[in-house]
């Protein structure tokens, strides 16, 4: 295995330790955000493998919203125009214990210059119908009920 991988690896356990450590539960927010009807934005982070939807924890004292405003302009310098529509709640209690997925549609929004930082190496927006090699399986899934107006699953 390659010693990017080992690292890779490592660091989210660790960072999923910190986490289970820090709460009992943990809630995520998740992004589809769409440009143009059939561009969907996707980030890579260091922390793992593959392309993700952009997206983070929320913190206490913060609603779902203001994290999820608030991850897209750290990971992908998007700025969250309007409101955001519910698409699905999911338990993701089989990769991570107590932690649950809110996942959002955005469609208004303005893009900024993203630059790589600690945790994203790259965002960019692909056609729906042409993503990219590496695309996680539960990125895969939720664009998938996107894409083609399937209700949510209720796991990741």
């Amino acid at each position: 295995m390659a010693m990017r991988q080992i690292c890779r690896k490592l660091l989210r356990h660790i960072m999923q330790f910190w986490f289970r450590w820090r709460r009992s539960m943990t809630i995520g927010v998740r992004a589809l955000v769409i440009e143009g009807g059939e561009r969907l934005l996707l980030v890579r982070p260091r922390y793992s493998d593959g392309w993700t939807l952009p997206g983070g924890g929320v913190e206490r004292g913060e609603t779902a919203v203001e994290a999820l405003a608030r991850e897209l302009q750290e990971e992908a310098s998007i700025t969250v125009k309007g409101t955001p529509k519910l698409l699905g709640v999911y338990s993701h209690e089989r990769e991570f214990r107590g932690d649950h997925v809110i996942v959002y549609l955005i469609k208004d929004f303005e893009p900024g210059t993203f630059a790589p930082n600690f945790e994203i190496v790259e965002a960019r927006f692909f056609n729906v119908k042409n993503l990219p090699a590496g695309v996680t399986a539960g990125t895969r899934r939720r664009i998938d009920e996107f894409v083609h107006n399937h209700a949510p699953a209720a796991f990741w």
